[in-house]
């Protein structure tokens, strides 16, 4: 018995469970070259799908833009989906080369209107902003002081002249009594520089007569041009006088006006030339922002020199004005008219597109309505303007090269490539190539197209 009791101890011993250690205490050789190769090898299949991904995409740039019309016509991917353009028809027209230059409205006359004489300012005959005509009633000043100067003058000439007509009956006498020697010569002598001397006076008389008369006539200021008044400068019952700084009243002559502008001197030969042949330039006046045109006019000299500070030349356009849109000192965008075609194929500046080796527009073929409208004919398609607007067409593009002409702001002249009724792609064109097919939404006609 007493051997047995070690053996169990000794057996307990064994059998007791080793002490339990944290995962992270218990390296296992050869886990982390393991895990280091699994990365890796998932790194290089990332970059591979990468790579063959943008090279298939930009290997076909076809497929790429099918995809991208398909994503943006219905939500989904694929090829044979038509990509949207909005589209125009080409037509006939006229267009012009513009050369455009800042200016201002500026006056054939403007008038400051002065007192010539001293006086109270009685009445003020016009109202401010009115259109006045020339020899108009404006002021009156008060004529009782230059009406007192004339009656004196008048009765200084009534005295003056009864010496002098004294004077010349004793001149007479004096030449009958000299021959019989009754009065000396030297008597006739000094009597006929009387009549003279009184002939001088009676002439001064009549010029401080005409004088005071004239004063009388200064003192009813009239309009001396035919155009707009002012703000009233002098209120009724101050004093004014010649040397008043401010003037009476501005008038301005709006009807006809001109506009003053400025064009770079290397325009100008052009100008010259259609000047020297006797042309009639028009010019037309815009707004500030150039959306509105204000009046058409006719362009009348050219200055006779550049300003060499800007390398520009002034140039003078005349405007009817009538209903007086231009104002004076208003700031205007001028457009000289230097040359007009007439009859010429246009499209939108829109269309235009551009590259290294040419000029080039997207133009699209086959046009017709889609099956579900119940008609596939392409004239049918084409009829009417304002019902081509309205609908959804189908169609294919083409790549057509072009020589163009005149551009003047959103139309464009064709010389060469197009033919009126064509119908140009206008806007999305930078999904497109030759044979795409596309939905085609008209754009309106212009007028007389």
């Amino acid at each position: 018995m007493s051997l047995e009791k070690p053996n169990m101890l000794d057996q307990q011993d064994v059998q007791e469970p080793a002490p339990s250690f944290p995962p992270t205490e218990r390296p296992l050789p050869g886990k982390h070259k393991r895990y280091g190769w699994l990365w890796v090898v998932i790194l290089v299949a990332v970059g591979l799908g990468i790579y063959f991904l943008y090279f298939r995409q930009h290997s076909n740039p076809a497929s790429a833009a099918t995809t991208d019309a398909g994503v943006a016509a219905g939500g989904r991917s694929g090829r044979g989906q038509a990509v949207p353009v909005i589209a125009a028809r080409a037509y006939k027209g006229n267009i012009g080369r513009y050369f455009n230059g800042l200016g201002a409205v500026t006056p054939l006359h403007t008038v400051t209107v002065q007192s010539q004489i001293s006086g109270y300012l009685m009445k003020v005959l016009y109202t401010e902003g009115q259109m006045v005509h020339q020899g108009d009633p404006l002021v009156e000043i008060d004529p009782r002081p230059y009406q007192v100067m004339l009656e004196s003058a008048q009765a200084g000439l009534l005295r003056d002249q009864a010496n002098l007509d004294n004077a010349k009956v004793d001149l007479k006498r004096y030449q009958t009594l000299v021959p019989q020697r009754a009065v000396p010569e030297q008597q006739l002598a000094t009597q006929g520089a009387l009549v003279k001397s009184g002939e001088g006076i009676v002439a001064t008389d009549q010029a401080q007569i005409d004088t005071a008369k004239l004063d009388l006539v200064y003192c009813h200021i009239t309009a001396p041009i035919t155009g707009r008044v002012g703000l009233r400068l002098v209120d009724p019952g101050n004093y004014v006088t010649p040397s008043l700084s401010t003037g009476l009243v501005v008038i301005t002559q709006i009807v006809p006006i001109t506009v003053i502008f400025t064009l770079a001197e290397d325009l100008l030969p052009p100008v010259m030339q259609k000047l020297r042949a006797g042309a009639h330039l028009k010019v037309e006046a815009w707004n500030r922002d150039l959306t509105t045109q204000i009046a058409e006019g006719v362009l009348e000299t050219v200055d006779n020199q550049v300003d060499p500070t800007t390398g520009t030349v002034k140039l003078r356009a005349t405007f009817d004005n009538r209903d007086g849109a231009l104002f004076p000192n208003q700031f205007v965008n001028a457009r000289l008219l230097v040359e007009e075609e007439r009859g010429v194929t246009l499209i939108p500046t829109a269309a235009v597109q551009r590259n290294s080796q040419r000029t080039y527009i997207y133009l699209v073929k086959d046009l017709h309505r889609p099956k579900s409208g119940g008609q596939g004919s392409s004239g049918q398609a084409a009829a009417g303007s304002a019902a081509e607007a309205s609908q959804v067409l189908g169609g294919t593009t083409t790549v057509q090269t072009i020589t163009l002409g005149i551009s003047e702001g959103d139309e464009t002249q064709v010389t060469s490539g197009v033919n009126p009724g064509d119908v140009v792609v206008v806007t999305g064109v930078d999904r497109l190539q030759e044979g795409t097919k596309v939905r085609v939404q008209m754009s309106p006609a212009k007028a007389g197209t």
